[in-house]
């Protein structure tokens, strides 16, 4: 199933994409959200509904991050090895993730335009895939890790290049600007995927490739991924894991290319979907 948070007519409400409407399984169930459906295991029982007629044209509606309301939004760095081959005084090979957190609300969904803030002109975009956890777990098996995932979504992991560089051992500051990134634009579940294959991820800023890899080439698979951050924290239905991303964001460019209001991003993986979203200034108020 192809699954959409969305909002129209001043309404939020989810539901199973089909062609190009959506089926609104926030009418047609006891499920107020997404978020709710996977806290109560039950994508098989909204799943009943997916040969039902749309309810509403995807055209009609404002798509939003599919999981509101997570616990954990935990991002992984430097997860590819040629990415990891960028940072030259720090090219050695890793033993274990690079992690941080992000907050919701440095994160917008598929069309909504990603904010340059006015204390830095160093907006840069990173595309990723996300797990999205579907069922709880404490120390997973890597080898039965992917039975927790509820299903994939993309990122465009925005970050205020210098703001992480404010501090020698974290990289919260330039994470989490108020929309700055964004996520969606659609919850793929995980069986529509052979995960026994390489997923082709590709960025592209106004058309131009920026960015091309396949996840054969990450340094920490999803598997390990799932079993190393399980191991100091419960994941629990709903949260998101960002896999990390490769070589050719903005700041490795000679000089670096960063976003400006009017481009445009786009996140793409076979099967996943296309995340798209235009940069634009933040309006501040005085």
């Amino acid at each position: 199933m192809k699954l959409v948070t969305y909002s129209a007519n001043g309404k939020e409400s989810f539901g199973i994409v089909a062609g190009d409407g959506i089926v609104d399984l926030g009418r047609r169930t006891k499920f107020a959200s997404l978020f709710d459906v996977l806290r109560a295991s039950a994508l098989g029982e909204i799943a009943k509904e997916a040969g039902a007629k749309p309810d509403v044209a995807l055209k009609d509606v404002t798509l939003l991050p599919p999981v509101r309301t997570p616990e954990k939004i935990i991002c992984v760095g430097v997860n590819y090895a040629n990415r990891n081959a960028e940072y030259k005084d720090n090219s050695e090979e890793q033993k274990y993730p690079s992690l941080f957190c992000r907050a919701p609300g440095s994160l917008v969904g598929h069309g909504q335009p990603i904010v340059r803030p006015p204390e830095s002109p160093q907006l840069d975009y990173e595309g990723e895939i996300v797990l999205v956890v579907g069922k709880a777990g404490r120390r997973i098996p890597r080898g039965r890790a992917l039975e927790h995932v509820a299903g994939l979504t993309l990122c465009n992991e925005g970050t205020i290049r210098d703001w992480v560089r404010h501090a020698k051992f974290n990289t919260t500051q330039g994470k989490n600007f108020d929309a700055s990134g964004s996520i969606g634009p659609f919850l793929v579940t995980a069986d529509e995927f052979d995960f026994s294959k390489p997923f082709e991820l590709t960025t592209r800023v106004n058309g131009e490739v920026r960015q091309h890899d396949t996840t054969a080439n990450m340094i920490f698979d999803f598997g390990y991924l799932l079993n190393y951050i399980s191991t100091f924290t419960t994941l629990k239905p709903g949260d998101v894991i960002v896999t990390g991303t490769p070589t050719g964001a903005g700041a490795r460019f000679d000089p670096p290319r960063w976003l400006v209001p009017g481009d445009v991003v786009e996140v793409e993986v076979p099967g996943i979907g296309l995340l798209r979203n235009t940069v634009e200034d933040e309006v501040v108020k005085r």
